[in-house]
């Protein structure tokens, strides 16, 4: 089974083509979030002089939630709108925890 089939019944869908578009989609995102974080980082005053943890701190908050923003609007612009939906819907499912449920109180 090769790596496209792989990811053709991972992300449950048919054509080899929709992951070569999905593929360059991340590739797209992932450059611009890098010209991001120069413009940010520039922006904010950040610079290699300060600790890391401070940096990253900073790009967990500015940078984190852009790259989705930019998967999205290039998801769209591609035509894999329903794709990356359901995908960001499953990455923030995992991210932020489902709090348990009570059992109603009988009367």
């Amino acid at each position: 089974m090769s790596i496209i089939d792989k990811l053709k019944s991972r992300w449950g869908i048919e054509s080899t083509s929709q992951v070569f578009i999905i593929l360059i989609v991340f590739t797209c995102t992932g450059f611009t979030a890098l010209y991001a974080k120069e413009f940010v980082f520039d922006w904010l005053g950040v610079t290699k002089e300060f600790p890391f943890w401070q940096r990253a701190v900073v790009w967990s908050v500015t940078i984190l939630p852009l790259y989705n923003v930019f998967l999205y609007i290039y998801g769209v612009i591609f035509g894999q709108r329903k794709f990356f939906t359901w995908f960001l819907k499953k990455m923030f499912g995992r991210l932020i925890p489902k709090g348990k449920t009570k059992p109603a109180k009988e009367a």
